[in-house]
């Protein structure tokens, strides 16, 4: 990385519940990036904090008898004490409520307002207050359910302050040209460029149905208006290094924005669209992270199966739950997360390769050398394997700016691979018996060199895990030892290694109950009526088959799965920002290449699923008789996301 000056930061969390497995996760990423930068000696400057305006938060109070910031307080405080529980290393935890924020705001809007960017007018629109966002009628579930989250739209007609976005189209698409690797993944990129192609319209960015917000500037003379939600909020990037006293700020622009699928339009489209009306640099990248699932299953409430990352902390331990997230699954993807996956990387990944490690340096050095261990001949026998590990861990830094964390343990993780088959290679007890002492100690030289650079470049991810490693092997982890073991490979000094208890005890079963699946009875029958259910067998009520949303989807790319003779992997745009992934049994009746610009009929709300490991967002609808199956098509050309009623 060039730059020696690094600004990471996570979104603002909406205070309208506490903090889930998706906030950890964004938070742990953020985290290891800032501690890796500190380590090598950047500049660093990392922060989180709460989203707390907007007419959610004021209806929430509401139903609680509180005041908004009454109950934007409590939930704030509980992200917070979460964070300093889990050891974040934030500089800054913003909120929303904060005066220096609401007046960096406010100086904002009137930039851009005397920039000619803002102008007044009247918006009409079907309003999902869960996701704080107006949605066309065209876009709606069965007219009236948000496309989002699903829960019921409020048509909404109201007076309103314009953000000019359309005036930005073309900038925005240059923009995306000319950075490639503005939005990571760079599979997100076509996405978002996809949706500014189709055209933007002016965004409202005042609201006046609610009063929970921060007001306009007292000049415009317009009390009723409160700002909208999105524009306070990505106002925090820039508010948090003191904007509202001066355009250029230390640190910015942003390093990295970390975000969650669900907002990059808001992150990678908006944002850009206000800094640029404000003449300010744009961030170098958005990186999107995908979401997380339990068992399989999406995550809620009422099926009990939502992940609490602080439940599962106390009974894996913290540093275990971050280096699971993190090295689980690849970033922008989604993941999955079992009490089993979990349980295997730290019997495995952790347990068996990194603590048994140590295990074995500090039991051969204590059976051969009194403890005591020297680098004074490891070039002389095993210059090979060090110059191995040397090679790997200096090409390492690119895969976390990359985004590719997963990546980056995976190839971390060889280091030890190299430590270990090297004492099965050369078998220091052999060298014992021979009465090769200086053979034997080199080895085990070796293998606690590898481990000290292990240490290093693992604590961003394991910082106190690895502090008891590195006192262990008599060394510091800091930028000195960094430059000095990494940059400058550098061998170990003569030490003494101090004895250290197992760091990663074997776990054989599940710590933490998991919920129980829940089973859906028939409607209207005792539970203890074996003929009502016979009865009601495969029978659905109307209600039941208008909860079946049926819209028309275009297939955009269709692939081979592969190890399957039956699926096939279909990109499906049905109207949202991003295609469907949808796995389809086809491959027997359909090429991919045929079925390209295919319009198809998606059952859209159907339970995500994964198919040989391949998530599948839908169903795309066939008939099969003895002629074979075929797709079920409309009759003529519709537009993409027509419901089908």
């Amino acid at each position: 990385m060039d730059c020696k000056e690094v600004y990471i930061t996570t979104p603002i969390y909406y205070v309208n519940d506490v903090a889930h497995i998706g906030h950890a996760y964004t938070t742990i990423i953020g985290d290891t990036l800032a501690r890796y930068s500190r380590l090598v000696g950047y500049d660093t400057y990392f922060l989180t904090g709460t989203d707390e305006h907007g007419q959610k938060i004021a209806e929430s109070a509401e139903l609680r008898g509180k005041t908004p910031k009454e109950y934007a307080d409590e939930i704030s405080g509980a992200f917070k004490t979460l964070w300093d529980d889990f050891e974040i290393s934030y500089d800054k935890f913003i909120r929303t409520t904060d005066e220096d924020h609401k007046k960096g705001v406010v100086h904002a809007f009137d930039k851009m307002h005397q920039n000619g960017d803002v102008y007044k007018g009247e918006y009409e629109g079907y309003y999902c207050v869960s996701c704080e966002t107006y949605f066309t009628n065209t876009q709606l579930i069965n007219d009236e359910f948000c496309p989002e989250c699903g829960k019921p739209t409020r048509l909404i007609k109201e007076e309103s302050y314009f953000f000019a976005l359309s005036k930005y189209e073309d900038k925005l698409l240059d923009f995306y040209k000319n950075n490639e690797n503005f939005i990571l993944p760079k599979s997100k990129r076509n996405e978002v460029i996809k949706f500014v192609e189709a055209g933007l319209k002016d965004l409202s960015i005042t609201r006046t149905s609610f009063e929970w917000g921060v007001k306009l500037p007292e000049h415009l003379n317009d009390p009723k208006h409160v700002m909208y939600v999105w524009l306070d909020a990505l106002l925090n990037y820039v508010t948090a290094l003191g904007y509202s006293e001066k355009d250029k700020m230390s640190h910015w622009p942003a390093t990295i924005h970390l975000v969650g699928k669900d907002i990059l339009r808001f992150h990678a489209i908006y944002w850009p669209a206000f800094l640029m009306s404000l003449g300010l640099e744009l961030p170098k990248h958005i990186g999107a992270h995908g979401w997380w699932t339990r068992n399989g299953e999406k995550m809620s409430k009422s099926k009990g199966n939502v992940v609490n990352p602080k439940e599962v902390a106390d009974a894996y331990g913290v540093e275990n739950f971050r280096y699971f997230m993190l090295r689980e699954v690849p970033f922008g993807q989604d993941g999955d997360f079992s009490q089993k996956a979990l349980i295997d990387r730290i019997n495995s990944d952790l347990s068996n390769d990194l603590g048994n490690l140590l295990n074995r340096i500090i039991g051969m050095s204590g059976k051969y050398f009194d403890f005591k261990i020297d680098s004074k001949d490891l070039l002389k026998y095993h210059s090979k394997e060090i110059s191995e590990a040397d090679t790997l861990i200096e090409n390492l830094e690119h895969f976390l700016f990359d985004m590719q964390i997963h990546k980056y343990l995976e190839e971390l993780w060889k280091n030890l691979t190299i430590a270990n088959q090297s004492i099965a290679t050369y078998e220091p007890w052999v060298k014992m018996k021979e009465g090769k002492e200086e053979e034997a100690m080199a080895l085990v030289a070796l293998v606690a060199n590898i481990l000290a650079k292990v240490a290093i470049m693992l604590s961003p991810v394991m910082p106190t895990t690895c502090k008891t490693i590195a006192k262990s092997l008599n060394i510091e982890i800091d930028t000195d030892s960094y430059k000095k073991y990494i940059k400058d490979k550098a061998l170990l000094n003569s030490f003494t290694i101090e004895k250290t208890p197992p760091l990663f005890p074997k776990i054989e079963e599940p710590v933490l109950k998991s919920p129980e699946p829940t089973k859906d009875k028939p409607k209207n029958c005792n539970n203890e009526s074996k003929k009502c259910e016979e009865k009601n067998e495969g029978i659905i009520t109307f209600d039941d088959f208008m909860n079946v949303s049926l819209k028309i989807g275009t297939i955009l790319e269709a692939l081979e799965v592969k190890k399957s003779k039956k699926l096939l992997k279909l990109q499906v745009d049905v109207g949202e920002e991003k295609p469907r992934q949808i796995i389809a049994g086809i491959k027997e009746f359909y090429s991919p290449e045929e079925l390209v610009n295919t319009q198809v009929c998606v059952v859209a709300n159907l339970k995500p699923a994964k198919l040989m490991g391949n998530l599948s967002e839908g169903m795309i609808l066939a008939a099969k008789d003895e002629n074979g199956l075929h797709l079920i098509k409309p009759e003529r050309q519709k537009k993409v996301g027509t419901p089908i009623k």
